[in-house]
This record gives structure tokens, sequence and C-alpha cells, in this order.
């Protein structure tokens, strides 16, 4: 179990000179059915970030 618990603690990486990027783990992005360069919205709910899908927005037509 320890093993699991640590596959999901990750680090911070520097992206150029404003960014910084983490990894997600495989299992729980393949849980929620995302792929690669998948739209995800970021937003900080207290002292959490949370991640979510991008949805457009429908037009009204």
């Amino acid at each position: 179990m320890k093993k699991i618990i640590n596959r999901h603690i990750r680090k911070l990486t520097k992206q150029g000179k404003w960014s910084l990027s983490v990894t997600l783990p495989i299992d729980l992005v393949a849980k929620m059915k995302w792929k690669e360069k998948q739209r995800v919205v970021v937003t900080l709910k207290g002292s959490s970030f949370i991640i979510r899908d991008w949805k457009p927005k429908k037009s009204n037509k």
C-alpha cells in the first residue's frame, strides 16, 4: 500500500520563466478517461487545486 501512496506524490517542475508543471499519475488519468493534450481547468479552492475537464460553452442557436 505504501508504494501506491508514494506514486501519487509529485514534484513541481519549472517550465519556462513564469510557469510550473506537475505530472498526473497515469492510473488516475485513465480512471477519468482523459487523453493526451486534453484541455483541463485548474482552480484554487482553499489550499488545494481542483483540476477538471474543460467543457466549451454551448452557443444559443
